[in-house]
């Protein structure tokens, strides 16, 4: 348990997922996140475990990408627009912004950066805001861990658990549901993934 009561993950990743021990893992994605940021991917780590554990998912592929997902979180928007520009990703993206790009693009970054080539993990990454209409069940763990773990507090939290404690696939149907809610309330442009997500988890 850390000074807040949630229980904290403590596995070692095996070698051939990253090049590092855990503390060194941790000591770098520490140095990319503010405190706040750090403690949210911790809490994702232990909720991807325990989701892992709980419907016979890869537990060392599911804790390492939910302590990575947000390790690009933080970056400045022009780095992101950068590497779009450079690095070979649909032109498309620069439309969009840091809830796009810190999974689709950060993904690169960690792989750069971290050294993980796992594109089980890298993949899970990408998807862990937007989802896909072909979700693998590590996909779904990160994409379901990220939005439940115990630190948020939102109206409907208790019932996104509820659905996740259901199924995986609930989870993701309930998330991608009030993903699209916010974003039509918003105005906001929707990334075409997203919809792909809800008419494959949703629409009936």
């Amino acid at each position: 348990m850390n000074e807040r009561g949630f229980t904290v993950a403590n596995v070692n990743y095996r070698q051939e997922l990253v090049p590092f021990d855990r503390k060194t893992l941790l000591e770098r994605i520490k140095a990319q996140l503010s405190d706040g940021r750090f403690q949210h991917v911790l809490r994702v780590e232990q909720t991807a475990l325990d989701l892992a554990e709980r419907y016979g998912g890869d537990k060392q592929r599911a804790g390492l990408a939910g302590l990575v997902h947000d390790y690009a979180k933080q970056r400045p928007d022009e780095e992101y627009k950068a590497l779009i520009r450079t690095e070979g990703f649909d032109p498309e993206l620069l439309a969009y912004n840091n809830g796009i790009w810190h999974g689709v693009v950060g993904a690169f970054i960690i792989e750069r950066e971290l050294g993980i080539h796992d594109e089980q993990i890298l993949n899970a990454v990408r998807q862990h805001t937007i989802g896909s209409d072909n979700m693998t069940k590590l996909d779904k763990i990160i994409f379901v861990a990220d939005f439940i773990e115990p630190g948020r507090d939102f109206p409907g939290i208790e019932a996104a658990r509820q659905a996740a404690a259901t199924s995986l696939d609930a989870g993701v149907a309930f998330e991608i549901k009030q993903t699209l809610n916010y974003l039509l309330s918003t105005n906001k442009k929707i990334y075409p993934k997203t919809i792909a997500t809800y008419n494959a988890y949703v629409a009936k």
